[in-house]
């Protein structure tokens, strides 16, 4: 197999993409280049700077692949030549700026730049507002010349000239100046239409798998290939399927899973495990793609069991997922595990353990990928293999045993990335989390609704106390509900705080205690106060404090039998015992 190095003007390239004789096959990555990019490659091209060679395959008579237009090309209206293996990027953001067909982005070149290092391309956002496209001068010749712009699609290599000289009579006053700038845009014109992009060219004779090889080994561009890039390429080529439509079918099938992770990611973190690999980047590139597709159903039905799960112990999304490191492993073990009745039961039973543990214990602190795989074996060997002696390590009480209350009490605001705290947080939403508000159980429909607000308020504690914002901004003090921002949050009594916040005066006490206890939130620690009678400023501070501590450590404690229960399994609602 040999490969010919060719020159291509620009022009040339622009009439092969428009009639499709030039296409993309379907394995290639989709645009990811910003706007940026996209002005350093325009610079590059109107300076006439080398830009990169691209990489072409030779069709001939018939495609080895399935293939797409190019973006923002129409219709195709010729048969298809070549395929564009590497350049992608490149000939995309040419032929868009200058056809104009970015809807969020207008590209210009400068007619007069100020001095040589200056670039003489630049980009401005577009907005619609009412109906209108913004920044209006984008759209109006004496708008952009002012400025001292040309639009680039007057640089098309394929636009007609009279195109040119309206815009200059329009964007000038006189017809003298507008003589002059025709002569200043042609210059510019003249630099695209002699740019040249030159290629390699691989022969009709190359075999699917040899250009595979040459496509991934010479997709240098400054996009790098991603192991999922490649994955797409090696599944196309070895088995015809696209990896592109599995995914978007899975998406269409289980439109939860990107709730928690990108589709592509968690799909190759999954075939990993089910390979016997640690679900990592440097495990990607040793999948079996035929097994990949062959296996690519189960994936789906574990990926669709496991999201299931998480919703139903009340984990609706990435933000209070406390790890990421357990879905792929849920997910691999879903499909494979026991469907009948009693052992699927039995199944959900210690999955829910191995999750809950996941928050509440060191376990995946470090080295994620590799606890990940060896605690999934484990899993795999009890669940589907049914041997009852194996060894699941996250399980081992003595190598992580789960936080104690002084851990809990310590972890921060959930908002962070911190499991710990997030894991306080996600047992308060698996006790129901009643809305403050109106009852309401928490959701993922509710959940863009609510916000993260103390409980102690943050106001009182810093107005009257000398603790530090760590001590106040606690995983502990922090509930997930619906805030009335419209109110004076001046230092309240925490539940006069939380009755105002709530706007509901007028909420009984049985209502607010049942609500608060669905957050496993100690209503009698948190129903202090009388803090305006007390007239000296220390004996004020040190009653607020030792009010908040003694509510911290009572929540702690609420939390950590809740942990306890779920930790080895076991049902639990923060709602237990209270009454209706």
């Amino acid at each position: 197999m040999g490969m010919e190095a060719r020159n291509r003007a620009l022009p040339d390239w622009f009439t092969r993409i428009r009639t499709g004789q030039l296409a993309l096959p379907r394995f290639q990555r989709f645009e990811s280049w910003g706007h940026a990019e996209v002005v350093t490659l325009l610079d590059s091209v109107i300076r006439g700077r080398p830009v990169g060679a691209a990489l072409v395959l030779e069709t001939g008579g018939g495609e080895p692949f399935v293939s797409r237009p190019m973006a923002g090309a129409p219709e195709p209206t010729e048969r298809t030549t070549e395929h564009l293996l590497d350049g992608q990027q490149r000939l995309t953001a040419l032929w868009k700026a200058l056809k104009d067909h970015y809807e969020d982005r207008t590209y210009f070149a400068l007619l007069t730049p100020e001095s040589e290092d200056e670039s003489l391309a630049i980009s401005f956002g577009r907005w619609m507002n009412n109906g209108q496209r913004f920044p209006i001068w984008a759209d109006q010749p004496k708008g952009q010349y002012t400025r001292g712009y040309v639009p680039m699609r007057l640089l098309d290599p394929e636009i007609e000239a009279d195109e040119i000289v309206e815009w200059c009579d329009e964007a000038t006053s006189s017809m003298e100046e507008s003589r002059v700038t025709e002569r200043k845009v042609g210059k510019l014109r003249k630099a695209l239409d002699g740019a040249n992009l030159p290629f390699l060219a691989l022969p009709v004779e190359t075999s699917p798998d040899d250009a595979i090889d040459v496509f991934i080994k010479m997709n240098t561009t400054s996009v790098q290939l991603s192991a999922f890039d490649i994955i797409v390429a090696q599944l196309e080529g070895e088995t015809g399927r696209s990896l592109h439509d599995l995914e978007e079918s899975l998406r269409a099938a289980v439109p939860t899973a990107e709730r928690y992770l990108p589709i592509s990611g968690l799909v190759l973190q999954v075939a990993a495990l089910r390979e016997g690999w640690s679900p990592t980047t440097a495990s990607f590139r040793r999948l079996d793609v035929r097994r990949l597709s062959d296996e690519w159903e189960a994936i789906e039905r574990g990926i669709d069991g496991a999201t299931r799960f998480l919703s139903e112990e009340r984990i609706f999304d990435r933000h209070r997922l406390p790890t990421v490191a357990v879905l792929p492993v849920l997910s691999s073990i879903w499909s494979q595990m026991p469907q009948e009745l009693d052992a699927h039961g039995q199944a959900r039973t210690l999955l829910r353990q191995y999750l809950w543990r996941s928050f509440f214990t060191s376990r995946y602190e470090r080295a994620a990928g590799t606890a990940a795989l060896q605690d999934h074996r484990g899993l795999k060997a009890r669940l589907v293999d049914r041997d009852e002696t194996a060894s699941i390590p996250i399980l081992d009480d003595t190598e992580f045993p789960i936080a104690s209350e002084q851990e809990l009490k310590k972890a921060p605001w959930p908002r962070r990335l911190n499991t710990l705290a997030r894991g306080i947080l996600a047992v308060s939403l698996r006790g129901g989390g009643l809305d403050l508000a109106d009852g309401t159980p928490t959701s993922y429909e509710s959940l863009s609704k609510r916000e993260y607000h103390h409980l102690f308020p943050a106001s009182l504690l810093r107005n009257e106390t000398d603790l530090e914002e760590s001590d106040i901004n606690l995983a502990l003090n922090c509930a997930l509900i619906t805030w009335n921002t419209n109110r004076n949050i001046s230092a309240k009594e925490p539940v006069a705080y939380l009755r105002e916040r709530a706007e509901h005066a007028i909420l009984g006490v049985d209502q607010i205690q049942r609500r608060l206890n669905s957050h496993t939130i100690p209503f009698e620690e948190l129903n202090v106060g009388g803090y305006s009678e007390i007239t000296e400023p220390k004996a004020r501070s040190a009653k607020i404090r030792a009010d908040y501590e003694r509510f911290i450590a009572a929540r702690a404690e609420g939390i950590y039998d809740a942990v306890k229960k779920l930790c080895t399994g076991g049902e639990w609602t923060g709602l237990d015992g209270v009454g209706q």
